[in-house]
């Protein structure tokens, strides 16, 4: 199964929810994969990856290559990477997404990464897809691969401005190229339980019927040490409140 995190608003934490509930995955038992598609590889780097000019292996290099008349390209299970974590596996970030971007959409490549997944998902029970804080060719070509779409939130006024206009942009999307993108749940993140103004965001969100995950993950420090540590808190800090509110949710995804 593939899941997309994503929002169109930056410093949520798209980033470092992705890579915790993929490592909490693979903990519980289940092959897991974390292709990270935002140029900015922070999901890569928290995971261990160091950016080599020379590797091959990366997102960007298996959305780009092509099979010629007279050269075989690169088999996909060849991509996925092994992790410090067991069971956990990842297809790494690389700047040259940015520079890509345009001949992918030029040559009508928004359906390659969703042939890709389907070739991935024999191998692995569960996927996850990092994507770009914004609604681009990547973002949309992930959107039309997963099953399942998960948004982190945190509770400001001018987030939940952001978070109406991406579900207009997915539920369009979904209806012009995958009707079975499910909405999964909102993850209400760095969520402050001492201050009444992000309750008060939540409760606006449920009378929407916009479906919010519990329970809502709290601001830490442990979080930040963690990415400074590039462990996810399953090996930084595995009793926590935060990995256990992480752990709750990944147990009900997966």
């Amino acid at each position: 199964m593939a899941r997309v995190i994503f929002n169109q608003k930056g410093g949520v934490g798209k980033s470092s929810i992705s890579c915790n509930l993929a490592a909490i995955s693979a903990q519980l038992g289940k092959k897991t994969l974390l292709i990270d598609l935002d140029v900015q590889g922070n999901a890569s780097h928290y995971l261990g990856y160091d950016h080599d000019s020379n590797q091959k292996l990366t997102i960007a290099d298996l959305l780009n290559q092509t099979a010629g008349w007279f050269s075989m390209a690169t088999p996909i299970m060849h991509y996925p990477q092994a992790t410090q974590i067991e069971n956990l596996f990842l297809i790494p970030a690389s700047p040259k997404l940015e520079e890509i971007e345009n001949e992918l959409e030029r040559r009508y490549k928004i359906y390659k990464l969703r042939d890709v997944i389907r070739e991935l998902e024999q191998e692995f029970e569960q996927i996850f897809i990092d994507t770009p804080p914004n609604f681009n060719f990547y973002t949309k070509s992930a959107l039309i691969a997963s099953s399942k779409l998960l948004i982190p939130f945190d509770c400001d006024s001018f987030s939940q401005q952001a978070l109406i206009t991406l579900l207009n942009n997915v539920t369009e999307l979904r209806e012009d190229h995958n009707p079975n993108l499910i909405l999964e749940g909102i993850i209400v993140n760095m969520f402050n339980a001492q201050a009444k103004h992000p309750s008060i965001i939540v409760d606006e969100l449920q009378h929407l019927n916009i479906p919010v995950l519990q329970p809502y993950i709290p601001t830490s420090i442990k979080m930040k040490e963690s990415h400074y540590q590039r462990k996810p808190l399953t090996q930084s800090a595995p009793k926590h409140k935060l990995t256990q509110a992480l752990h709750d949710i990944a147990q009900q995804l997966v």
